[in-house]
């Protein structure tokens, strides 16, 4: 997945306790989208996690847990503000999980495994609640592109998923990651800390499993923390938030949760790679579906081509038309082959491929524009920077994915831009192994702020017969004032 997120920052600390000594959940805001839309977009992600990542019945004793655990804090969230929260389980060995827009929650088996009590899962899964309760990923995008992405979410993958890129939701790598600024991390321990406290756990359980993490050198700690920036000091800045709340005696385990971590550690697990893996053949979304896994109210979207038809993609089911056509529309315009499709994800992103090169989230052949957002909040970014905090992004969603030499400067659009080859593993097949992918990354500032990208996709072994047309696309690129 391609995307760099727009972060707003809140005053973490603006609803510490004053005038009563028990702690009240806060006013989470007003969003430019009604709550059926963040609804609408939680649905539609979860399509995709289904069809990308392995996910446990919900008949599974974790999965069953996992819901009684979510059930008892979702039930102390004041009616007019909560959600329709829902609970389940993936089995991955790193440690993550995460929440969606409209209340659905994935807990990864490896989180289960690492809390070393059961008040420490309680702390992940309601600091993860907290995200949706102060609707963060609703908060993170402007009105011209929520316009874009209100109407792209009738084909995810197809449609949707830059617009939900631009949500900071980013499917990749084996996992979904939700990115969140440093401003909504501390929203979120503060309100999960009001959670649990109101279920009857400690909130210090909470930077517990978090410091725990941090201290730890490799395995799941890093994925899970990627996209959980450090706001500071949990532990301090928990401890002062509750420190004039009235003691209690807290609950801190219970035998289901020690019976569930003992069976979680029993269960075949997946490494992100695998699942990564998997995705691309379309194993996941086969199995998912032959289990009954996936759970009524979750759209099912419809592939550009067969699942695991991409393996064994060929040239010539994807050669390009020298005939060109022209996509107009918004920020930009761009030429692109009359045999391929172009799909419009929102206000300014935009997949052209050959129908049989692309598939199920993953795109063997063709061509992705997007836009990428300054995440340092400055909106001082040199336009090297900016490449590099791309190139970077990319990475994180595809570790196979490797930069060759430094970015080059190069004209776009009239202005001056910087260019990038990738080299990663393609979706297409040789002998049961994927392929070498060469990927050409072309960015250039955006008038409007931010980055604008291109990213040119081929099978390393094909790619040379397709840089002309890329070339042509290239060219062809220019902004709508000029």
């Amino acid at each position: 997945m391609l995307a760099l997120f727009l972060a707003v920052s809140i005053a973490p600390n603006s609803w510490s306790a004053t005038a009563t000594l028990y702690p009240q959940l806060p006013d989470p805001g007003v969003t430019k989208i009604t709550r059926e839309q963040q609804q609408q977009i939680g649905r539609q992600t979860m399509a995709e996690v289904y069809k990308q990542m392995p996910v446990l019945p919900d008949s599974s004793p974790e999965t069953q847990y996992v819901q009684q655990l979510g059930r008892k804090l979702a039930a102390v969230i004041p009616r007019e503000h909560s959600w329709p929260y829902e609970f389940h389980v993936i089995p991955q060995k790193d440690i993550n999980a995460f929440a969606l827009p409209g209340g659905p929650m994935f807990v990864n088996v490896g989180a289960i495994v690492a809390a070393d009590n059961e008040a420490e899962l309680a702390g992940v899964m309601a600091h993860e609640m907290s995200h949706v309760y102060m609707q963060h990923s609703a908060k993170q995008a402007s009105k011209t592109q929520w316009a874009g992405m209100l109407g792209a979410l009738g084909g995810l993958f197809g449609g949707g998923a830059g617009s939900l890129a631009r949500l900071g939701i980013q499917l990749g790598a084996g996992s979904l990651l939700m990115k969140y600024s440093r401003h909504d991390e501390a929203q979120a321990d503060a309100v999960g800390a009001i959670i649990m406290y109101k279920a009857g756990y400690n909130p210090r359980a909470l930077a517990d499993f978090f410091e725990k993490l941090e201290k730890q050198s490799g395995g799941g700690g890093p994925q899970f923390l990627s996209d959980h920036p450090n706001p500071g000091n949990r532990q301090a800045a928990i401890a002062k938030e509750i420190s004039s709340w009235p003691n209690q005696r807290y609950l801190r385990d219970s035998d289901a949760f020690v019976r569930t971590k003992q069976q979680a550690a029993g269960i075949k697990t997946y490494s992100a790679q695998q699942i990564s893996d998997g995705a691309k053949q379309g194993l996941w979304g086969q199995q998912n579906k032959q289990g009954g896994v996936i759970p009524a109210n979750v759209p099912v979207a419809q592939d550009a081509a067969p699942s695991g038809a991409l393996s064994s993609v060929t040239y010539q089911q994807v050669r390009p038309s020298s005939n060109m056509l022209e996509w107009r529309k918004g920020a930009f315009s761009i030429s692109y082959p009359e045999n391929w499709e172009p799909t419009e994800d929102g206000q300014s992103g935009l997949t052209f491929a050959p129908r049989a090169g692309a598939a199920s989230g993953a795109i063997a052949y063709g061509v992705i524009v997007g836009s990428a957002q300054d995440q340092s909040n400055s909106g001082n970014r040199s336009l090297d920077q900016a490449t590099e905090d791309l190139i970077r992004n990319l990475q994180h969603s595809n570790p196979d994915l490797r930069e060759s030499g430094n970015p080059q400067a190069v004209q776009i659009g009239g202005q001056q831009g910087r260019s990038a080859v990738l080299n990663g593993r393609s979706p297409v097949q040789q002998n049961g192994q994927a392929v070498a992918e060469k990927d050409w990354l072309v960015t250039v500032a955006d008038p409007q702020g931010g980055l604008i990208y291109i990213l040119c996709i081929a099978p390393e072994s094909d790619f040379s017969q397709l840089r002309s047309t890329y070339q042509r696309m290239l060219d062809s690129f220019q902004f709508a004032s000029q």
